[in-house]
């Protein structure tokens, strides 16, 4: 079977989107060019932040539509995570509750890429 290892949003101005991760991921990104950049979590899955306008084949309009997940082990864990990022300012859309899958809060980056942090409900 296939395993897919990297996930690619497409942004508006890559620099401001490295910008936001790495304050957001407290670290660096592994690749930064005008038109790209790139992050690598510890699981070894990439993160790629490709200029809408440039990317190639060209796609039709983009919007975001999709999540980022970070399951964490605990829901204090969730909640640690929702101040941490509401202190860094990242703009939150869904504040820590109880879901039929756990407990979670939904963020957002400045492309409205959706940030999911959840923990599962065992």
């Amino acid at each position: 079977m296939l395993d897919a290892n990297m996930f690619v949003f497409y942004v508006d101005n890559p620099t401001v989107s490295k910008d936001f991760y790495q304050n957001l991921l407290s670290q660096p990104a592994v690749e930064a060019s005008p038109t790209f950049a790139m992050f690598r979590f510890s699981s070894g899955v990439l993160l790629g932040l490709w200029s809408k306008h440039t990317v190639e084949p060209k796609a039709g309009e983009i919007t975001a539509s999709g999540e980022l997940g970070f399951a964490v082990a605990s829901n204090q864990m969730v909640d640690d995570y929702y101040q941490q990022w509401k202190q860094k300012g990242v703009s939150i859309q869904q504040t820590p509750q109880m879901m039929d899958f756990g407990y979670t809060f939904t963020a957002e980056d400045p492309d409205g890429h959706r940030l999911r942090v959840f923990a599962i409900s065992k």
